[in-house]
C-alpha cells in the first residue's frame, strides 16, 4: 500500500509564498505601505486557507472512498463506450473554497509482464456530490496495481492535504475487441453427455431450457411456470451432441541473454489475444455446442459455457510471453486444430510441422515490414500511453525490430500490428 501524502503546499502554492515573503522583504526595507499591507494579506489569505484545511482534513480522516473499474475492464474504454470508472463513499460537508481530489496512482504491466509503468489520474469531485467518475483507461490488456486516495484542496491550488483510508485494487485489464469476417470452421463432433454437471434439483438434472426447433409436446409446463422460463423434457438416455473445437493459443518468445521484451512484441501478443477472443466469442453466438479445448503455455481451460468464457477472457488478459518449450509436442486430437500466434513464436513451423497430416488453421500477428496494402493493420502510439496518464518506459523502444515470420499451413490468416512513436 502506498504511504499516504501529509499537508503540505503546493508548487504553486510553495511558489505564492516565497514570492509574497520577497515582497515582505522588500517592502520593509523600503517603507511601501502599500506593499506591506498587500504581502500582509496575502500570508493572512494564506493562513487561514492553511487552518481550515488542516482542520477539515482532520474530520475526513475516517473517509473511505472506493473506486471501482467497469467489470470486466477493456483496454481503450473510453474509445468505445461511456464507462468509467466509479468513485463512490465521499460524503463529507466541505468548506468554502474547498473541493474533494481522488487519486489513483500504481503501476501498470502490460501484457501482465514484468516490466510495468507508472500510472496517475485524478478528478475532482463535484461540490455537494458524494460519487465522482474517473477516466482509467489503458491502451492494451494487462494487470494494473494500484491505490487510490483522496486529497483536499483549495480552488486555488495552493494547498493541498491527505484525507480517508488509501483503497487498493488489482484490475485485469482485457484487450480491446477487434472485429472481422464471418469465421466458418470444421469442428470435431462426438456424442457426449452435455448432463456432466449435477443439479441441485433433480428435475433440472433432466431438462434443459427452451430452444426453437423443440418440440411443443416436449415442453414442461408445470416446471417452466415456476421459473418463468420454457424448459423442455431430456429423456435420461438421449446425449446431445457437442462439437469439440482444438485451439493452441501459442504465446511463446525466446529471450535472448541480456535481451528484453520490446513494446512491439507485447503489441503482437495483445492482438493476438484479441483474434483469440474474437474468435471464441464469435463460435459461442453461433452456437451453444461448441466446446472448446484451449491450450495455452500457462495450461489448458475446457470452455463450455458464456461463464466458462468470461472467466478464461480473464485469465488471459495476464498472459504473457513464455519461453518456448524444449521440444514441439504433438497433439492428441484428429480432427481440425486451430493455432494463434506472433511473429515472436519462432518455435510455430515445427509445431506445424510434428503435427501433420491434421488440417490446421493459423492465425498469426506479424509486423509491418511486409504488410500489404489492403492489409488489416493495428496501430499503437507511444500517445496512446501519455494519453491515459501512463509513462512508457523508454527502454521498450530499443532492441532489434521483430522480423515476420514464415509458416505453412492448411490456412494461413494473416494480422499486422505496429508501433509509432
Amino acid at each position: 500500500m502506498m504511504p499516504r501524502f501529509r499537508p503540505f503546499l503546493t508548487p504553486m502554492g510553495g511558489a505564492v509564498f516565497v514570492i509574497t515573503l520577497i515582497i515582505l522583504i522588500r517592502s520593509l526595507l523600503h517603507r511601501n505601505s502599500y506593499e506591506i499591507v498587500l504581502s500582509f494579506l496575502l500570508l493572512f489569505l494564506l493562513l487561514i486557507l492553511g487552518v481550515i484545511g488542516v482542520w477539515k482534513s482532520r474530520k475526513l480522516k475516517s473517509l473511505e472512498p472506493s473506486w471501482k473499474p467497469p467489470n470486466p475492464m477493456t483496454a481503450n474504454l473510453n474509445h468505445v463506450c461511456l464507462d468509467q470508472t466509479q468513485i463512490t463513499g465521499l460524503e463529507g460537508s466541505l468548506p468554502l473554497f474547498f473541493r474533494l481530489h481522488f487519486f489513483v496512482r500504481g503501476r501498470f504491466f502490460p501484457c501482465g509482464g514484468k516490466k510495468s509503468c507508472r500510472v496517475f489520474v485524478e478528478t475532482s469531485v463535484p461540490r455537494k456530490e458524494t460519487s465522482a467518475l474517473l477516466a482509467l483507461d489503458f491502451p492494451m490488456s494487462g494487470v494494473f496495481q494500484g491505490d487510490g486516495y483522496c486529497q483536499l484542496r483549495d480552488i486555488f491550488g495552493i494547498f493541498s492535504f491527505s484525507c480517508g483510508l488509501p483503497h487498493n485494487r488489482t484490475v485485469k485489464i482485457r484487450s480491446a475487441p477487434c472485429f472481422g469476417k464471418e469465421i466458418r470452421i470444421n469442428a470435431q463432433s462426438g456424442a457426449e453427455d452435455r448432463r456432466s454437471k449435477p443439479s441441485v434439483d433433480e428435475k433440472r438434472y433432466y431438462m434443459r431450457e427452451y430452444t426453437p426447433g423443440d418440440r411443443i409436446r416436449d415442453i414442461n409446463w408445470k416446471s417452466s411456470d415456476k421459473i418463468d422460463t420454457l424448459i423442455t423434457r431430456i429423456s435420461m438416455d438421449n446425449q446431445e451432441k457437442i462439437n469439440r473445437i482444438e485451439i493452441h493459443f501459442r504465446n511463446y518468445k525466446s529471450e535472448e541473454k541480456g535481451q528484453k521484451t520490446s513494446l512491439e512484441a507485447l503489441w503482437l501478443l495483445d492482438r493476438a489475444k484479441a483474434r483469440l477472443a474474437y474468435f471464441l466469442r464469435s463460435l459461442m453466438e453461433l452456437s451453444s455446442s461448441f466446446l472448446f479445448d484451449v491450450t495455452t503455455a500457462q495450461g489448458n481451460w475446457e470452455i463450455e459455457d458464456q461463464d466458462d468464457l468470461e472467466a478464461f477472457f480473464d485469465e488471459l488478459a495476464g498472459f504473457s510471453f513464455l519461453p518456448p518449450q524444449s521440444e514441439p509436442f504433438v497433439t492428441k486430437g484428429a480432427g481440425d486444430m486451430y493455432v494463434f500466434s506472433t511473429a515472436c513464436d519462432i518455435g510455430l513451423p515445427g509445431f506445424i510441422l510434428v503435427n501433420n497430416p491434421r488440417p490446421i488453421t493459423v492465425f498469426i500477428v506479424q509486423p509491418l515490414e511486409k504488410a500489404a496494402a489492403n492489409s488489416e493493420v493495428e496501430i499503437l502510439c507511444l500517445n496512446d500511453f501519455t494519453f491515459n496518464g501512463c509513462e512508457p518506459d523508454l527502454r521498450w523502444f530499443a532492441g532489434s525490430k521483430i522480423k515476420p515470420l514464415g509458416t505453412q499451413a492448411n490456412k494461413i490468416e494473416l494480422f499486422y500490428a505496429g508501433i509509432k512513436l
